[in-house]
């Protein structure tokens, strides 16, 4: 600098207030145009506090930008640029041994903090003015100081790395350096808030607030953990500097880059509480709360709080500009949630401390879904058709889907359609219905259902809370919902759950029966009525062998309970059990479900027709290509015989003549050429089982050769299980000496046999049938030659005395349950990727276009369809009472007594019908 210079400031710093302001227009420009031509650090540094300590209290605040920030803050930022860009130049030869370095480095970070006092003046003379500023008058100042307070925090956050072991030489100036900066972000921010911009601001003014927005974004990124304080206190000027001015900087704000660091800050906040919370659980130091750890886990829970109360609020404000965060907003829930019980990654750790990050955490987690409900991008990323997860995160993205469906009570018609109905069209994202993707998720949960995970039940009236299973838990919130579900999305419900009981996996087809009887029994009892008969239509055009039917069967056989006799009739009427085609029907129907009345006409009709296939079976000469037709027969039979509570029952002794019969036909020869012969004689034995009372000694005898034949070689399980039955059934008879001999030997040979097969699921069917046998026999030559091996008779004993073997611990049950996750896994992919077709046509072909409105009476059928119903099921009782009377079922009690006066009280009931009608229909 000239000597004229020199002598200007070597005079200016000797005047008064006064004079300052006096000559505040002749010389301010000068000492401006000095500081921007100084390359000198000690030069700038010593005109830039000149102008803010002795010219800048008498400047106007209408002049400060153009005559003073303007000239002299650019200047600044770049002095202190190169200031920094020295140290670090420097800063690899720094030792204690250099001392030279050493004071220079430390010269120049007294020169940054002089900086930055300089600009802490300003801020602080402008804040004590009584007139709040306005943008334009400071438009320099707020960019300038929050560039300068980016690298000096930056510089702070850096310090270890930077000066690597060195640190201890300029620690005190690098913490005065920190408090000055703390300082003058605080005296910023108090400015800023300050300044008020009404709906008329520029589009300066605009673009100004939001390069202090998006500065204080990137601050935040650098101060997150140094200070707690000034990170919180910096958020919450950001996020309360948007909301002011929201209306002016929606569509200009970096809104995915201020969510996803807010994700981010909840996450670090929430690992860093799990990871306190461990070291606290390991340490022992649950008890200690004045421990420092406990207060960092209590900062840190406070700071996990408020990111997440800040996120939701941001969420709330701005939710139409989050669109592109969705995905990370769905990351953030399954992070979250997983790290909780009942999620079997959950951490170990102290019950305070879990109940407090509970708090903080997962509680806002509701609030946070409700928020994000009307965005169509988080519903696709939530319902996507193929989305792929980590295993830990399989049950969190089932436990959101059912939150979800908990909170869309009471929201608009848009949030409704957009999650409930689904979305096929190919030119959007594919989204699965709301109901679809939970039965989906509850089948990827195959290890927790396993376990099984418990989460926190309904509260009820008057009782305590209970843990309930995962499945109890979908299954009440899925009822709830379907509840109030509104009409319109019935159709939707219902091929929902078609599609789910018509899936590979048990448990998720109970689940769909389950909130299917809800459905049915909850709403009007014609909707039960159109329920029952899509499912038996199903059933009907199921192939019998398939696990469809299975799923099909057990449902009908729950909703048949929930019908009204007259519906039972229309059931009967429009599956009559005399027509084969409609057995397939029938042999899932429990006949305790029927009306006294209807279960006597079906058990009339079937067991006429099994008579009637088992005849015409005879007289066609026994041949193998009928077989299927009586094993039809003799499926549906059983379930008769399983109904009868008496013993007595005309069907009982004609199913008992029957099953002689074709006991009778069986040769162990044909059993082992011709497996369709297997299905029969599996039939028989589980008949045999129920009858074997009523079934004489020679054609138990007959049975037993036959089993011994199958037996010997390789047979199914359920097979197996049939013998099972029919064996135990055995210990509940009298057997003739003179049978003896013949029966005794080979029931302990089975026996024997059975209990050393290796199958783990059999062995167990197995001892517990034995068990059984043994307690009821009084024939005990056949418990001890069946446990002639010592092996097999130490396995009966252990399970009689309920030996428990080896303990399996947790971790490696659960290690275990996750390899025999995946094999079911994969067995239930082949059956569903299986080339046979369960249906002759699809399903969506044999359930009916038309269907009643839920929760509304079906229309009625026409009165000539109602007066065909009625007489076709007159005509069939009738015809079944003939046969009875005639002698044609093979019956030998006689007709009861009170036969003939019913049929004519049955006459007098026609005449009455055919002579009194309305004159219309005559």
């Amino acid at each position: 600098m000239s000597q004229t210079n020199t002598s200007l400031l070597d005079e200016v710093v000797q005047w008064s207030q006064e004079t300052c302001r006096q000559e505040l227009k002749s010389v301010l420009p000068k000492l401006t145009s000095l500081h921007c031509q100084s390359d000198s650090w000690d030069d700038h540094i010593r005109i830039l506090k000149i102008i803010t300590d002795m010219f800048l209290p008498h400047i106007g605040l209408p002049d400060l930008e153009d005559e003073c920030f303007s000239k002299i803050l650019p200047k600044a930022v770049t002095m202190f640029d190169s200031m920094m860009k020295e140290i670090m130049d420097q800063v690899g030869g720094l030792s204690s041994q250099n001392t030279e370095l050493c004071a220079f480095l430390r010269n120049i970070l007294q020169a940054m903090m002089q900086i930055i006092d300089a600009l802490s003046t300003c801020v602080h003379h402008i804040s004590s003015l009584e007139e709040a500023p306005d943008l334009d008058s400071i438009r320099s100042l707020p960019a300038c100081i929050l560039k300068i307070l980016k690298e000096t925090f930056q510089h702070c956050k850096d310090s270890e790395v930077v000066y690597c072991g060195r640190l201890s030489l300029v620690a005190d100036l690098l913490q005065g350096l920190f408090k000055e900066a703390y300082s003058l972000q605080k005296g910023l921010l108090e400015l800023l808030d300050k300044i008020c911009l009404d709906n008329s601001a520029s589009d300066e003014d605009v673009s100004d607030i939001v390069t202090v927005i998006h500065s204080l974004l990137d601050i935040c990124s650098v101060i997150s953990n140094l200070d707690v304080a000034l990170h919180a206190n910096t958020w919450k000027f950001l996020i309360k500097t948007s909301l002011k001015y929201q209306s002016l900087v929606e569509e200009h704000l970096h809104h995915s880059e201020i969510s996803n660091s807010l994700v981010d800050n909840l996450l670090t906040s929430f690992h860093n509480c799990v990871e306190l919370a461990e070291q606290i659980k390991h340490a022992g130091l649950q008890e200690a709360t004045q421990s420092p750890e406990y207060k960092l886990f209590q900062k840190s829970a406070k700071m996990c709080r408020f990111f997440a109360n800040t996120l939701i609020h941001y969420i709330k404000e701005f939710k139409f500009f989050l669109t592109k965060s969705c995905s990370c907003f769905h990351q953030l829930y399954l992070q979250i949630t997983s790290k909780f019980p009942p999620s079997l990654c959950t951490p170990e750790l102290p019950i305070a401390l879990s109940q407090e990050l509970n708090a903080a955490a997962l509680v806002p987690m509701d609030a946070f879904l409700l928020q994000l409900l009307p965005l169509r991008p988080f519903a696709e990323a939530v319902l996507q058709q193929d989305l792929r997860l980590s295993p830990e995160h399989e049950l969190p993205h089932c436990l959101l889907l059912v939150s979800v469906m908990g909170q869309l009570a009471g929201q608009p018609e848009e949030v409704l359609q957009l999650w409930y109905a689904g979305n096929q069209f190919s030119e959007e994202n594919i989204r699965l219905p709301l109901f679809q993707a939970i039965f989906t998720s509850f089948r990827r949960c195959y290890t927790e259902r396993k376990v099984p995970v418990l989460l926190p039940g309904v509260m009820l009236k008057g009782q305590a809370q209970v843990q309930v299973t995962l499945h109890q838990h979908i299954c009440v919130h899925l009822c709830a919902s379907v509840a109030w579900l509104p009409p319109e999305y019935f159709r939707v419900l219902e091929c929902c759950l078609v599609d789910a009981v018509l899936q590979a996996d048990t448990q998720t087809a109970v689940l769909a029966a389950d909130v299917w009887c809800f459905t049915a029994r909850y709403g009007t009892a014609e909707l039960c009525l159109h329920h029952v008969l899509l499912i038996a239509q199903l059933v009907k055009a199921c192939a019998t062998d398939c696990y469809q039917s299975s799923h099909l069967g057990t449902l009908l056989k729950r909703m048949v309970f929930l019908m009204t006799p007259n519906h039972q009739m229309e059931l009967v009427s429009h599956f009559p059990p005399s027509e084969m085609e409609n057995l397939q029907v029938w042999h899932h129907v429990l006949l305790r479900a029927l009306s006294q009345d209807i279960c006597r006409q079906v058990v009339t009709e079937i067991t006429g027709l099994t008579q009637k296939v088992l005849a015409d079976w005879q007289n066609g000469g026994y041949k193998l290509g009928q077989v299927d037709k009586v094993n039809a027969v003799l499926m549906s039979l059983l379930s008769v015989v399983r109904g009868q509570s008496s013993p007595e029952e005309p069907c009982v002794l004609s199913s008992v003549r029957m099953v002689t019969q074709l006991w009778l036909r069986m040769s162990p020869d044909q059993l082992q050429t011709h497996p369709v012969l297997q299905w029969t004689l599996q039939l028989l034995l589980s008949l045999s089982a129920i009858l074997v009372k009523h079934i004489e000694p020679h054609v138990i005898c007959q049975a037993l050769v036959c089993l011994d034949a199958v037996v010997s070689q390789k047979c199914a399980d359920w097979f197996l299980l049939a013998a099972l039955e029919f064996l135990c059934s055995l210990g509940k008879i009298f057997v003739p000496p003179d049978s003896q001999s013949q029966i005794l030997p080979r029931l302990s040979g089975l026996f024997g046999v059975l209990l050393a097969d290796e199958s783990w699921l059999l062995h167990q069917h197995t001892l517990e049938a034995f068990s059984q046998f043994a307690e009821n026999t009084n024939y005990e030559e056949v418990i001890s030659q069946s446990l002639s091996v010592e092996e097999t008779k130490t396995k009966v004993v252990n399970y009689l005395s309920k030996t428990v073997n080896a303990q399996e611990g947790n971790e490696l049950r659960l290690e275990r349950l996750k390899h025999e996750t995946q094999h079911i896994k994969q067995h239930n992919e082949k059956l569903e990727c299986s080339k046979e077709k369960p249906f002759s046509k699809p399903p969506s072909e044999v359930v009916p276009d038309s269907e009643p409105c839920p929760k509304r009476a079906r229309q009625e059928n026409s009165a000539e369809q109602e007066y065909s119903r009625y007489i076709q099921t007159a005509e069939s009782a009738l015809k079944a009472l003939q046969a009875l009377t005639d002698g044609k079922t093979n019956s030998s009690a006689p007709p009861p007594q009170w036969l003939d006066s019913r049929l004519q009280e049955l006459q007098t009931l026609l005449t009455h019908i055919t002579t009194v009608r309305p004159s219309s229909s005559r």
